[in-house]
């Protein structure tokens, strides 16, 4: 078994432990030696970051072959009509990329979050609107690029969950541990093995047999059930904290 950390990042932390000249880092909130992130969430982000010690097990988390869903809730400038919904379903042309297609659906009201420090900045002539997101990428601030390129600027982008693994009672900068074993982790239905490396020319005139050596079977179901999809008829999500 392997212990995983459960990090709520706040805002303004940037996801690493070396020093840096204008945000603080890690070291900050996670006194804990010997664990790294895996994955990582940008410096304007808040919520769910995941760390551990294990080589293995971060490699696992992060490895994009297995795209574990990460589920965000995002404060977004305006009012999203059903067609601006369906192109961020859909897959967003975002000129390097597309996006894969996402699960998004319009939250009934505001989330009960913690304060963000410093205070997001609103006009007041123009409304807000929460959105959940739920996505199996990753890439560079893709969330806020998703909703800009369909006129729904981001104003406030928090992640609440990561595969099976959410915040639950976690407040800003508190860490919770569990303990993980690599034949528990889900195996999910985005799940898919690497693409076979394409074979090489030999010489001619040499016989050489073709080999496949078997990928390792780390993904079963976590001990940590994930949370079953929320309907869109139903109240905005609590975020419960937690007793100190």
């Amino acid at each position: 078994m392997s212990q995983l950390f459960l990090l709520n990042k706040p805002y303004g932390v940037i996801c690493q432990f070396s020093e840096h000249p204008l945000h603080p880092t890690l070291k900050s909130c996670v006194a804990q030696p010997g664990i790294y992130p895996a994955g990582r969430l940008d410096t304007d982000s808040e919520g769910l970051l995941l760390l551990t010690g294990d080589g293995e097990l971060q490699h696992r988390i992060s490895d994009p072959r297995w795209k574990l869903p990460k589920t965000y809730w995002v404060q977004v400038e305006g009012r999203p009509d059903e067609d601006k919904l369906a192109a961020l379903r859909a897959g967003v042309d975002l000129g390097d990329f597309i996006t894969q297609p996402a699960e998004v659906r319009v939250l009934p009201e505001a989330p009960a979050l913690w304060e963000r420090k410093p205070p997001v900045r609103f006009r007041k002539t123009v409304p807000d609107t929460w959105l959940e997101i739920i996505i199996s990428e990753g890439k560079n601030r893709q969330v806020r690029r998703m909703t800009a390129k369909v006129g729904l600027p981001t104003l406030r982008l928090v992640r609440v969950a990561i595969g099976p693994w959410r915040l639950d009672e976690l407040q800003p900068g508190m860490l919770r541990s569990i303990e993980v074993s690599l034949a528990d982790l889900p195996r999910t239905r985005h799940a898919k093995p690497a693409a076979p490396a394409p074979a090489r020319r030999e010489p001619a005139g040499k016989n050489f047999a073709n080999q496949n050596p078997a990928g390792k079977n780390a993904a079963n179901q976590s001990r940590t059930q994930p949370a079953a999809p929320q309907a869109a008829s139903a109240p905005a999500p609590r975020f419960r904290f937690a007793k100190k």
